[in-house]
Formats: C-alpha cells, structure tokens, sequence
C-alpha cells in the first residue's frame, strides 16, 4: 500500500569578500579567525553552544530542509519549505515508492496533493483538506517536528551525555558535530516532555520501535558558525536512519492556501463514503 494510501486510511548562500589594504588585517583573515574563534567555542562549551544555537534557531523567520530516511522498512525523500514566523507553514514535497505527494499545512490546516489517478473519484479535484489534528498518528506530524531545526537543538540541550565528535564541513559549510545516544524510553519521555508527542503520536512511536527491537536511538547535530543546524540525524536501528539537511536560513518562503474549487474536505470525503456504503449494504 503507498504512503498516500496508509496516510489516506489513517487520517482516512554567494557573499564577496573585499579584502583590506595596509598593514591591518585583510577582511577575509578577520572572518577567518571569527569563524574559527565560534567553531572553537563551539567544541569547548557545549552546553552553552547550544543554549546560543537554540535562541537565535528561535529567531529563524523561514529555512527549506531535504529529509531522507534509509536502511528501514521505507525510504523516502522530502523537501521541506518552512516559514517559522507566527502562523507555522510548512510545504513537503515526498517521493517514495515512484510517487511523488506534495502536503502544505497553513493556519493548522492540511492539504494533501491527491493522486491524478484517483481525482475523478473526487469531481477532479487536487487537494484534499483537513484538520492537522487528523493527522495525529499517520507519522505526518513527527515528520514535521523531526525538520524543525529549533527542535533538533532543544533535544540535545536536554539530553544527558552528549559529546563533541569534532568538527566537519557539511554542504561546505564548516561545522561542530554533536551526538548523544539513550535508550528509547529517555528519548521519547523526553519528547512526551517538551509536548512535541500527543497521546496518539505517542502509541504510535512505541508501537513502532517495539515492533523493530529498537532500544536505543542516536541523535546527530551539525551546527555552524552563524549557531543554525546544518545537519541533523537520527538512527534507530533497524528502523534505519533519518537524516535532514538545511539550507536557505532566511530566505524567501511561499507557501500558498490552494484555491478552494480545487480543494476537497476531508470530513465531508468520509461523510460521503458513509452514505455510499449504507446504500450498498
């Protein structure tokens, strides 16, 4: 069954350097020796690192992210455009399986691209439309709290034993690596915690790590000079692995409401469907 389906049934940066003239040091140097001055503090004083990289990745107004998972039972891309001011937007774009969903949630309303091959079933319409609150248990909405960049910091600023590997370039840009692993039960508490699980997402997670043997979970952070996320990575055995890139902190975001002759509601879809089938039955 595609993601499509199983999500359908369960919800139903160029900068020029001008380099100083004189005896001073050139431009380039001083922003040399800056950058290294960060990325040493960054490796020396993690705890404070990453409270620094926590509020100013609170600051973040909009960032597009690529997410890729492999090494479980399925493997999927997704690029991500994520507007962080107020009103949260997010639009993901998902190849798995040879198809290609695109799901935009606005205002706490989610529009998910239906399939060209079942539009007709729809009066042709392209967007189905429903509560986010819908989505709770379809792995939509841990999908989203797995890309948010401000997220990825605040586990590992509250987690226990997490350590310095050193420091890497990520999408040539030079960063610190952090990593720290805990069983399963400490990263989800911690998550129960922060609020970033309800009760359904919460079931849903257990279920699935018990179902696996996963017992412990690695979780992986690349931060750079400027303290935003780079890289952030998740392994949870044979589960497989999760990795999701940033990009374009700041840059401009559209993500737009789709027009409402092309949308479908969700709830009046299920409605629908009841009356059918009590007609047939």
């Amino acid at each position: 069954m595609s993601r499509w389906k199983n999500i359908a049934v369960l919800a139903a940066a160029t900068a020029s350097v001008v380099a100083g003239t004189g005896c001073g040091p050139s431009t380039a140097s001083q922003e040399a020796a800056q950058q290294s001055s960060v990325l040493e503090l960054l490796a020396n004083d993690l705890k404070g690192s990453l409270q620094e990289a926590a509020d100013r990745t609170s600051k973040v107004e909009t960032v597009r992210a690529t997410m890729v998972a492999t090494g479980g039972p399925e493997e999927f891309e997704m690029q991500i455009a994520m507007d962080l001011r107020d009103s949260v937007s997010v639009e993901m774009v998902m190849a798995t399986q040879g198809e290609v969903t695109t799901i935009r949630l606005i205002d706490s309303v989610m529009y998910m691209e239906i399939p060209e091959t079942v539009r007709e079933r729809n009066d042709g319409k392209r967007w189905m439309e429903m509560d986010f609150s819908a989505a709770s248990g379809t792995g939509l909405d841990e999908q989203i709290r797995d890309a948010d960049p401000v997220q990825q910091v605040k586990t590992l600023l509250e987690l226990e034993g997490v350590t310095v590997v050193g420091e890497e370039t990520v999408g040539g840009v030079p960063t610190v690596h952090y990593s720290v692993t805990v069983t399963t039960e400490e990263h989800l508490a911690l998550l129960e915690k922060q609020g970033e699980l309800d009760s359904a997402s919460l079931a849903n997670a257990e279920d699935q790590l018990a179902e696996f043997g996963v017992a412990e979970i690695q979780t992986e952070l690349w931060i750079d000079e400027q303290y935003w996320p780079r890289r952030a990575r998740v392994t949870m055995g044979e589960m497989g692995l999760m990795t999701v890139d940033y990009t374009d902190y700041n840059e401009p975001v559209t993500i737009e409401t789709p027009p409402a002759a092309e949308t479908t509601d969700f709830a009046e879809l299920l409605g629908d469907l009841g009356e059918e089938l009590a007609t047939t039955t």
